[in-house]
């Protein structure tokens, strides 16, 4: 059973970063694909961000150029550096492993951005 942990949360204010990292467990073999999504208030959970074993960096609009996913395969952690900070980024933000067809899911970390 794959488990995630995030951290790495908390309140800043806008313009400014934070680093989330997640702790990934209990695969047996290389996570295929290692991504960050996030689900604001009244909405929908969205991709954020999403990196594929073996390279390669997939980005929504809204963060590109702001954010920067990062995965260590040696240490099973998974990183999201966010620049540039916008209120509108305000959200859970949960990590996301697809291990064998299957998906699996932090229990997700707080970001708040105030303007």
């Amino acid at each position: 059973q794959v488990q995630l942990v995030e951290s790495g949360g908390g309140l800043v204010q806008a313009g400014e970063s934070l680093r989330l990292s997640c702790q990934v467990s209990g695969a047996l073999f290389a996570i295929d694909v290692l991504g960050w999504y996030r689900q604001a208030p009244g909405k929908k959970r969205e991709l954020v961000a999403t990196a594929p074993y073996g390279g390669g960096t997939n980005y929504a609009v809204s963060v590109k150029g702001r954010f920067t996913i990062s995965r260590d395969d040696t240490r099973d952690t998974v990183n999201l550096q966010m620049n540039s900070l916008k209120p509108e980024d305000t959200a859970i933000y949960y990590c996301n492993a697809n291990y064998r067809t299957m998906n699996y899911w932090g229990q997700g970390t707080q970001v708040t951005v105030s303007s």
